[in-house]
This record gives structure tokens, sequence and C-alpha cells, in this order.
């Protein structure tokens, strides 16, 4: 970092009580109230009045003691007192952490040349041109130091300068990029790596206030020099930096125009942003309550992608259980079925008989697996509603799935982890199942599994009995023989008898469904 170096006398301010004097012989005549602090300094015996041309103008009327209020003074007592220092001949270190206040202190004093020559502002400005723009990270520090002064450092026109020479440093190749910036990425080693990587310049702006990150981005993605990846990539930076980990309680206001700002700088190319870091955008929009169009805009990002998710980017964590804790399920499905929703009608847009597209069925049907594999995980969900379950399984059209055999283990995870589901909603969940689309290992265990409504039971048997070959008839009779094995002939009864109930039952399910559906029609 660059500094500069002014004055040659020891610092000859203390305080007593809130109150700064300056050790001299001369009596002070001048009072100057900032906030809660006050100055008692001289009018003439330094040359603060002199390089002033406001005070000039206060203390005009001769009087021997003269106070003076200077509450609205940019950068406070501590930017005046840089000016005081300067007259008094103090020594003062100026950096990129207080150029910006000591710049617009001055400009608020009036301590131009035309005032008297070898002014402040001038040795400010030299300063600013030939040090701190220069170099990468002063100019980052100072424009970060002009927020408290955003409509001083605006109209001085710092905000612009600093702003134009980041921009100027990140469209350099990174061959050329000479100066000190920050990359710690995990494996990243600048002695081992002697090229500069492309987005270098990430995290040092990811420091920035919002409103000046985003001017940055909107100048340098207007150059069109920057490939749209390495534009979200900043973005990314910048979210894990101001929005790690964001619950309910976070200061919503705030992390919500963040999370709106960022994505509405997302390049309009699909690849600009990863599936991981769309979906977890659309968490903390859904969390933050983002508006409905921030909300849809992101859901039709994350449906593009979806087929290159993961199911860990698909375990947003539920809302409400984040509020209270409760006995609320842990993962937000709902979310999932939105993407899901928007995926499937982009999806059927492209090709009502995506069964003749090579690439939409490709598409589909890793969807497929994925939604499928999810199931599984929130299936082990004991507060998880079967409603939802049953919604999102049944939302994926047939062609998703080639077999079911993913869909009947996510269902017996939710059947085991849920012992006391009704009757009724275990009909419900396995309606989803295609029988005939389940493997013979699947079949055989499906045949054997307790928890399943004997509906379906019996359709698996049926299927097995329909196929008919040699080695479907082995499967069943080893399945039929598990059955009704057991310890002694007690138990080969029981588990015989249980085998011709579970059948007897099923049956009459499916004749007083079918008397109900006889009245319904002949009432």
């Amino acid at each position: 970092m660059k500094f500069m170096k002014l004055g040659t006398r020891p610092d000859t301010f203390y305080t007593e009580e809130a109150t700064r004097t300056v050790i001299s012989d001369a009596p002070t005549d001048l009072i100057i109230k900032i906030n809660n602090i006050t100055y008692l300094i001289h009018k003439l015996q330094f040359p603060l009045l002199p390089n002033c041309g406001l005070l000039q103008r206060l203390c005009s009327n001769n009087a021997d003691k003269i106070s003076i209020e200077l509450h609205d003074i940019p950068g406070g007592e501590e930017a005046f007192e840089l000016c005081a220092k300067f007259c008094y001949g103090i020594t003062i270190n100026l950096s990129a952490h207080n150029f910006v206040s000591a710049f617009c202190a001055a400009k608020f004093l009036q301590m131009s040349d035309s005032t008297d020559n070898g002014n402040f502002i001038a040795k400010l400005e030299t300063f600013f041109l030939s040090c701190i723009l220069a170099g990468w990270k002063d100019t980052i520090v100072a424009l970060r130091s002009a927020v408290g002064l955003s409509e001083w450092s605006d109209n001085l026109g710092i905000t612009r300068k600093c702003i134009d020479s980041i921009v100027e440093k990140i469209l350099t190749p990174p061959s050329k990029v000479t100066w000190s910036y920050t990359y710690t990425r995990p494996g990243y080693n600048k002695k081992t790596h002697r090229s500069v990587p492309k987005d270098w310049w990430t995290e040092d702006i990811a420091d920035l206030d919002i409103d000046l990150f985003r001017c940055i981005i909107v100048a340098i993605s207007s150059t069109c020099m920057l490939p749209p990846p390495l534009i979200g990539e900043a973005l990314h930076v910048y979210a894990c930096r101001w929005l790690p980990d964001i619950s309910a309680q976070s200061n919503s206001a705030k992390n919500r125009q963040i999370l709106e700002t960022l994505i509405s700088l997302i390049p309009p190319d699909q690849e600009s942003i990863s599936v991981s870091f769309s979906l977890r955008l659309l968490s903390l929009a859904n969390l933050l309550g983002a508006s409905s169009a921030t909300k849809t805009e992101v859901i039709r990002r994350c449906s593009a992608l979806l087929e290159e998710a993961t199911v860990s980017d698909l375990l947003f964590a539920s809302h409400s259980a984040s509020n209270d804790g409760g006995d609320e399920h842990c993962h937000d499905v709902d979310l999932v079925v939105a993407v899901l929703e928007s995926f499937l009608m982009a999806w059927r847009r492209q090709s009502p008989a995506a069964d003749e597209n090579a690439q939409l069925l490709i598409s589909i049907r890793k969807v497929g697996k994925l939604i499928d594999s999810y199931l599984q995980m929130v299936a082990r969900d004991r507060n998880m509603p079967v409603a939802k379950m049953i919604y999102l399984a049944e939302a994926l059209p047939d062609v998703a799935r080639p077999n079911h055999d993913d869909v009947y283990r996510a269902i017996n995870i939710f059947l085991k982890e849920h012992p006391y589901l009704s009757k009724a909603d275990k009909k419900r969940l396995c309606r989803v199942l295609n029988c005939q689309k389940l493997s013979a290992d699947v079949r055989a265990h499906a045949v054997k599994n307790e928890r399943l409504p004997l509906r379906t039971v019996v359709q698996v048997l049926f299927f097995e009995q329909e196929k008919g070959n040699s080695k479907t008839s082995s499967r069943v009779a080893a399945a039929t023989d598990e059955l009704r094995s057991g310890p002694d002939e007690k138990l080969r009864r029981s588990a015989s008898t249980r085998s011709r109930h579970k059948v007897a039952e099923a049956d009459k399910d499916e004749m007083n469904t079918k008397h109900s559906l006889e009245s319904q029609r002949n009432p």
C-alpha cells in the first residue's frame, strides 16, 4: 500500500474531557465544535485561516474569540483533524484508508491553491492520481472507504475514477497483471502457479458494497471482453462472501437486496453459472422472501440446468423447519417441484414426442434418475407428508423412467420410516409403481415385502405369473418357497395361510371397488 507523509512537526494535539487543544505558548482564539468534540485552536498564529477559505469567511467579524460549529463536515472530527494538522505542519500519514475523508474535508474547508499556494487539495489530488489509482488494492480500499461519504465522493469524481481504474485492470490480460491481488482458493499456491488465474480479481472486489460491486460488474459486462462464466464466478464469490450461512433471523432487507442484485447481474448465457449455484440462489430467494419475479427467473435458470444437478444440490432446508425447529419436514420439496415443473414445461415445448428425440430422451431420463434418487433421500424424513412424496413421484412422465426400481426403493424407505401410515395412504403411494417396469430382483423382494399393500403384492405376483418364462418361474418359486418356509410345520402353514389371505383380501378390495363404481354409474 502507498503512503504519503506530510509535515515535520511532532503531534501537539491533546485531549481533555472531549476537548482537543494544541500545545502552544500562544493562547487559542478559535473554537470549532464537531459532533461531541471541541477544538481549541488558533486563527492566525499558525496558517489555519490562510489555508481554509471557509474559515476565512466565517471569521470575518474580527472578534477576539470565535466559536464555529462544523457538524456537517464530511469525515467528521478525524478528517478535520488531518486538515488542521496539515495547517500546523504536524506530521500526517495519508493512505487509501483515509484519503477519501481527508479529500472531502479539504474540499469542504476550501483548502485549494486559490486560497494558498501548495495547499492540501493539490497534494491530495497528486497522491490520488499517481499512487492510489496506480495500484490495485489501494483503489479497492479507497473505493470501499468512500461508502460512508458516497454523496461527496460521487460529486467529486472519486467513485467514478476508482471504478474506471478497477475495470481497466480487470480487463487487462492475465499475463500482464503485475500487481498484488488476493486469491485464497483451495489448492492454489502462487509459488507453484506462475500464471495468473483468469478470476484473480474476484475476491478483492467481493469486499465492496453491493452497489459499487454492481457498478463494476455492469461496466465489465458492457465491454463483452470477459466470458460469461468468469462474470458468473465473480457473482459466486460475492455470494459466498456476503451470504454464507443465511437463516430466517438474518438481516433480511440487506441480504435480500444483495441477493436480488446478484440475480439481476447474471449473464443471459445458460453456462454463466453452475446449476449448484443456481439452486443455492433459489433456496436463498425463498428464505429471504425475494420478489416473485426474482424467484421465477431463478427457477427458470435452475430448470434449464436440472439434468446436471446432483441430489445434494436439491436438498434445500425447509423454511418452516428453520423457523421453529418443530415437527415440520426438513426438506423443501415444494422448491424441487417448482423447478421440475418448469423443466417439464420447457421439455414438452421442445418436442411433444420426446421419445423420438434421442437428446431429449436422454435429458428426461437423467432428470428422472435424479428425482428418484432425491425421493429416496427425503423418504428418510419421518415428518415428510405422503402427499408430497406422491405428487413429486407422479410429476414425471412415463418416458422418464425406463424402470421403476428406484421408485420402489424410495417407497420402501418411506414405508419403513413411516410404520403408522394408514392403509389408504399406502395404497395411494404404491399406485405410482408400475410393476411391469420392476426388475426380477426387485419383484422378488416385493413379493416378500410385508410393508407393501396387499394389492401391490398381488399385482407383482400376477405379473410374474403372466411372464411365465423359466427364469421368472424359478424366481417366483423361490419367493413363494421363502414365503411358505419356516422352522416348523406350524410356521409353514401360517405362511401359506397369510399368502392366501393376502390374495383373498386383495380380491375382496377389488370386488368392493367394482360394486362402488357400478353404484355410481347406476344410482
